[in-house]
């Protein structure tokens, strides 16, 4: 039910007019969750099917589409937590690359491409919990 004002004008909670953008911020972390799954039954990487997913690439198209609605609210730390990992995931792999252009690399391209699956799991998981309990993340000033 809505309230309304004396002007008969309806009072909007602050929560209503998150619930779009959250909403959005659900689907994406479930498609980037869907990628890193990928990864792990498959014999796919975490990291690579988190990168190189459509789930991802999808999540990152909705995440560029829609970061003007969270712009200046807490929804948008959100969105650049989600930008950030799948761009600093994105930096490792290729890293591991390079890393694995030389045999004496391959080791540690292996142990890159562990690490950076790991980290992106912790990301998701972290914060999609805290999007769920309507918690800003901790990112760097834009």
């Amino acid at each position: 039910m809505t309230d309304f004002d004396e002007q008969g004008n309806p009072i909007l909670d602050s929560r209503s007019a998150e619930d779009g953008p959250r909403a959005w911020g659900h689907v994406m972390y479930g498609l980037h969750a869907l990628s890193a799954l990928s990864g792990i039954l498959t014999s796919a990487t975490i990291a690579g099917a988190f990168v190189f997913g459509w789930p991802s690439i999808i999540a990152v198209i909705i995440n560029y589409a829609t970061r003007s609605q969270v712009r200046g609210g807490w929804l948008e730390s959100h969105w650049r937590w989600q930008w950030r990992t799948f761009w600093f995931a994105a930096l490792w792999l290729l890293v591991a690359g390079l890393l694995a252009a030389t045999l004496i690399g391959i080791p540690a391209a292996f142990m890159v491409i562990v690490v950076t699956g790991l980290w992106v799991l912790y990301r998701v998981i972290r914060g999609w919990l805290a999007l769920a309990d309507r918690r800003a993340m901790p990112v760097p000033p834009a």
